[in-house]
């Protein structure tokens, strides 16, 4: 390693050490069953999820895509893009805090698109939970399967 990325690692770990100690560091608090999860986001920036609780949307008001990738969540595939299944690791913080492993992330094609594109549909503890962002990863909303 370079002295220039040594340095950068140590004043990271320098700085998250300071955060946590001076009291900077966020909680977040469980999502209680038949209630929205409060999620507060680690540093507020113009343009990402703002603190409170997480809104919820219909499966039937977001793109008729997501109701596609639902219905291959729920039979296990086939996914169309290698990465779909994959672990999500919540690194920003948007969705409640759980272990690794607990989330799973799947492409909401977009039509026009030469690429996956920024839509996603997030699933937490197999199905019992589903999130979906439309901006890849910025925002999230909970998404009522039953609606």
């Amino acid at each position: 390693m370079t002295p220039r990325g040594t340095a950068a690692l140590v004043s990271s770990a320098v700085l998250s050490l300071v955060m946590s100690l001076s009291g900077c560091a966020t909680t977040e608090q469980p999502a209680r069953a038949g209630s929205a999860p409060t999620v507060t986001s680690p540093a507020e920036r113009p343009g990402t999820q703002a603190k409170g609780t997480m809104p919820t949307r219909p499966l039937s008001v977001l793109p008729p895509e997501a109701t596609v990738t639902w219905r291959l969540i729920r039979q296990g595939g086939p996914f169309p893009y290698p990465r779909d299944g994959s672990v999500f690791q919540n690194r920003e913080r948007r969705l409640p805090i759980r272990a690794r492993g607990y989330y799973r992330e799947y492409t909401v094609p977009t039509p026009g698109s030469r690429d996956r594109g920024a839509r996603r549909l997030v699933s937490g503890d197999g199905t019992r939970e589903l999130y979906y962002t439309g901006d890849h990863y910025r925002t999230f909303v909970i998404v009522d399967t039953r609606r």
